[in-house]
């Protein structure tokens, strides 16, 4: 496991924008209109509840360097549960981690799933590369295409592995944007798609912390039978709200984070 936050971060960038090439553009794009740093508000990481990759084996990665558990949440039409995690450091990126219920799934789809992860050397998930070492497994396409029909998110995990899905630009720290209506007119004004499900706007004022992102981008994934391109990863945006002691909200909102799981829908 890394021992450096700034060096695990930066590999984590790196290998989201090799199949993310319009994150790199849109950060390019924020920082000549702003003149300042881009700050990274949080990541999110997807994973399967099965024992060798469950959840907590990736939180493992983040306690190390100091973060501490934030709070839960439950997405139960995904069949999905994920608990955020905080450093002491304020300016460290939050993280998001979900996985999801397999045991909630149909048998088919279940014994897809854990004939992947049996794949897997149960010593990859404390390496130093494992939140970005993509795929351990052997997927033909009509596998990949037999999981989408029941779970987007169980194929998405299926085709790219470990990696983060999405980063996230906090608007708070931006000097020329203010509100998640500029930003999203920015993304569309240059021929960005922004997941509209439940709202372009995700969020409120009330419940102290407003999102949005893009959809994501398409990437070529070498399946055992087929190259094919597929939803890769996407870029978010948040603006947090103060609480009533001054400091801002540090958690996210189930409601809003349940649409943007579909930023990497394939339809």
């Amino acid at each position: 496991m890394h021992t450096d936050r700034d060096t695990l971060f930066s590999h984590l960038w790196d290998n989201y924008c090799e199949v993310t090439p319009s994150a790199e553009h849109l950060h390019r794009l924020l920082d000549d209109t702003q003149g300042g740093e881009i700050v990274n508000d949080h990541i999110a990481l997807r994973t399967f509840n099965l024992e060798k990759v469950r959840l907590d084996r990736l939180a493992a990665h983040f306690l190390a360097l100091g973060y501490q558990e934030g709070g839960d949440y439950h997405f139960e039409a995904k069949k999905l549960y994920a608990r955020h995690y905080e450093h002491p450091d304020p300016s460290a990126p939050k993280v998001f981690i979900s996985e999801l219920l397999v045991e909630q799934c149909s048998e088919p789809a279940q014994a897809i799933i854990h004939q992947l992860v049996s794949q897997m050397d149960p010593a990859a998930v404390t390496a130093d590369n494992f939140l970005y070492s993509g795929r351990h497994w052997d997927i033909d396409y009509p596998t990949y295409q037999a999981l989408l029909e029941e779970s987007e998110y169980a194929a998405w995990v299926a085709a790219w592995g470990f990696r983060a899905n999405h980063f996230t630009v906090s608007i708070n720290a931006l000097s020329r944007f203010r509100t998640v209506a500029e930003i999203n007119q920015v993304l569309k004004d240059h021929g960005y798609r922004v997941n509209s499900s439940g709202g372009e706007i995700k969020g409120s004022p009330e419940e102290l912390l407003e999102q949005s992102s893009t959809m994501a981008d398409r990437a070529e994934v070498h399946f055992s039978d087929q190259t094919v391109a597929i939803p890769s990863c996407f870029y978010e945006f948040a603006l947090r709200y103060p609480k009533p002691d001054g400091q801002l909200y540090s958690g996210f909102v189930a409601a809003s984070a349940d649409k943007i799981f579909e930023s990497t829908d394939s339809r």
